[in-house]
């Protein structure tokens, strides 16, 4: 089967003049290298058989048709389109075996390769509940090896380590890539891991992703000249997860919008993995929903500069907060990173008091401190502060419900607040915190304009606190309903600029400057 393209080039001289190319790009059907439709049979040989003669002929599209085929790990090749016909399934082996010794390869590969493709209606399907069967098997009976299955975590399970649960796909220093319109799922670690690649365009895809704990949606790690589109995600980890994990490297230039993401950790992230940074983002148009930890989190503690991040249009349903900023510390071989020049505007968050995933599959790890409901946080540590955020058009509904017996914070000892300066960054990372809509600490140039906050039920903690902050603007702050008295307090703040703040009763009461 062959198909042609064009490629039209108009020049605009005395009038048009059109020059036409065309081209014939060869499909190699699996079938015809011998792959097997029972969902049974192990085709890795025959589709790889495929991959390579296509790529031996200078490129073209490897075909898998209607059927399940399952497979194990394949090595996609530059000039070589892997395209899904539609109700064709491309399973994952269900032994680990299948996956190399040692460290577990992901399902689909390609290392220092150029102008690759996953297209088409179909599914990748890890099978990650069976999988899982096997590693369990191989561990009980002392076949595979593994340092973490009976350590102590969180989730309170014999969970094995990474190296051990294969992710989907993982492309390694990578150029002009293309994946489009396919579904993904039910792997047992990160969905797709695209690491050092440039060029990556990512457009209609679905990811259901529940199976285990480590289950990103995506993680784009160190690449530049990204766009993700119109996508779904439904994480049992992280939506849509930017990484820095190269000291020389960085997330550059990169575009995300109009996708759908749910999550038992957090629906957008930039972090946690920081060495190198992030710069140029921009997101748009996004939508959340029953997401445990936050909408939008911001976090650089690896020593990364983070910069030039710009967000917007984002509305998120039953989700644990809206947005957490974080600059830390928690590698020590070097200094701190850098926190700086970001803007988020036009956001509307809905925050229960309960757990915004309960009764999913694959839950996020109950915070085992007595706490609150969480407020949005913007947070530096003494010595390397959150530089120049602009939060503008931002709605944060809370539904409230706090009571001292559970947590109580008095406002007459913030120095409490403890700095936890190399923890892993998260808005419950600091325990309970003194407000219940927004804290502010160790920052420059904080810019509000806009920002309503609003309670349902009751809140012995005033609404906002901003506690060592240099150059702080407050624009028009609407805080509907006053729980207690004040409704904001600015502690250690200099450079203050207050216009237009509509909270109910005198300023005097509601505002408390320390």
């Amino acid at each position: 089967m062959k198909y042609s393209f064009k490629i039209v080039f108009a020049v605009l001289l005395s009038g048009f003049i059109s020059v036409t190319v065309s081209a014939q790009i060869k499909t190699y059907n699996i079938r015809h290298y011998g792959a097997i439709a029972d969902g049974k049979t192990n085709n890795t040989t025959a589709i790889q058989k495929a991959i390579d003669k296509a790529s031996a002929n200078g490129g073209g599209r490897v075909l898998v048709p209607a059927g399940k085929f399952v497979t194990g790990v394949l090595n996609l090749q530059s000039n070589v389109e892997l395209h899904l016909d539609k109700n064709a399934f491309l399973l994952g082996s269900t032994l680990r075996t299948d996956y190399g010794a040692g460290k577990a390869s992901a399902l689909i590969v390609s290392n220092h390769q150029h102008h690759i493709a996953i297209t088409g209606h179909g599914t990748i399907d890890g099978q990650g509940h069976e999988l899982l069967k096997d590693i369990y098997r191989r561990l009980n009976a002392g076949t595979l090896q593994d340092t973490e299955w009976r350590k102590p975590n969180p989730w309170h399970q014999m969970r094995p380590t990474e190296d051990n649960r294969p992710k989907l796909i993982e492309f390694k220093n990578c150029d002009d890539i293309h994946i489009k319109s396919i579904t993904i799922k039910n792997g047992l670690c990160w969905t797709q891991n695209y690491k050092s690649c440039s060029n990556l365009v990512i457009d209609s895809i679905k990811v259901e992703n529940v199976t285990y704990w480590n289950n990103d949606g995506i993680d784009i790690v160190d690449c530049k000249n990204v766009k993700l589109t119109n996508s779904f995600f439904n994480a049992a980890d992280d939506g849509i997860c930017l990484k820095s994990e190269d000291p020389n490297g960085a997330c550059e230039n990169v575009y995300v919008a109009n996708c759908r993401v749910r999550s038992s950790a957090s629906a957008v992230k930039l972090g946690t993995g920081s060495l190198g940074g992030f710069k140029k983002i921009t997101i748009r148009h996004i939508a959340v929903y029953d997401t445990y930890r936050s909408a939008i989190a911001i976090e650089t503690v690896d020593g990364g500069v983070l910069e030039d991040v710009d967000i917007r249009d984002i509305v998120a349903k039953n989700t644990g907060n809206a947005i957490v900023i974080r600059l830390g510390h928690r590698n020590k071989k070097g200094d701190a990173g850098v926190l700086r020049r970001v803007y988020i505007g036009n956001v509307k968050v809905d925050v229960p008091a309960g757990k915004p995933d309960a009764g999913y599959a694959m839950e996020g790890p109950i915070v085992s401190a007595p706490h609150n409901v969480f407020p949005s946080s913007v947070t530096g540590i003494p010595g390397s502060r959150v530089e120049d955020v602009t939060l503008e058009n931002i709605t944060i509904n809370y539904a409230g419900g706090a009571k001292k017996e559970v947590a109580d914070f008095g406002i007459d000892s913030l120095e409490r607040v403890p700095e936890r300066i190399s923890n892993y960054p998260e808005f419950s990372m600091f325990g309970e915190l003194p407000a219940w809509g927004f804290y502010i600490r160790h920052a420059d140039g904080i810019k509000i304009k806009n920002m309503v906050l609003t309670c349902k039920g009751t809140d012995y903690r005033p609404a906002f606190i901003a506690d060592d902050v240099k150059g702080l603007s407050l624009n028009a702050l609407n805080i509907s309903q006053v729980k207690t008295k004040p409704a904001v307090l600015l502690n250690k703040v200099s450079g203050l600029v207050l216009k237009d703040i509509k909270i109910p009763g005198s300023a005097k009461q509601n505002i408390q400057v320390q």
